[in-house]
């Protein structure tokens, strides 16, 4: 199991972009949130197997069909939180 913090930047707000990560996610089976940031980027918190959490990586690349994504960055971490489940985060945390 892997953890990863991922930031997606562009126009990825407004675009159905936290639901559609939530679809992949639950499809991966991959667990954590995804929640949009006062910069206009949206933030991950994924865990799961390295080929579960680099497909989310692909689908960050690229997002849902009205998004403009500039730029990907993400970190793995050590710390594994152990989420139940994937959500879409509506407050920042």
């Amino acid at each position: 199991m892997k953890h990863w913090n991922i930031k997606v930047q562009g126009k990825v707000q407004g675009v159905l972009f936290r639901a559609s990560t939530k679809a992949v996610a639950d499809q991966l089976k991959v667990k954590g949130f995804v929640k949009n940031e006062p910069d206009g980027s949206v933030y991950i918190e994924a865990e799961g197997d390295r080929f579960a959490l680099e497909s989310l990586l692909d689908f960050c690349q690229e997002g849902p069909e009205h998004a403009e994504v500039s730029h990907v960055d993400y970190q793995e971490s050590d710390v594994i939180k152990g989420f139940r489940n994937f959500e879409v985060l509506k407050k920042t945390i």
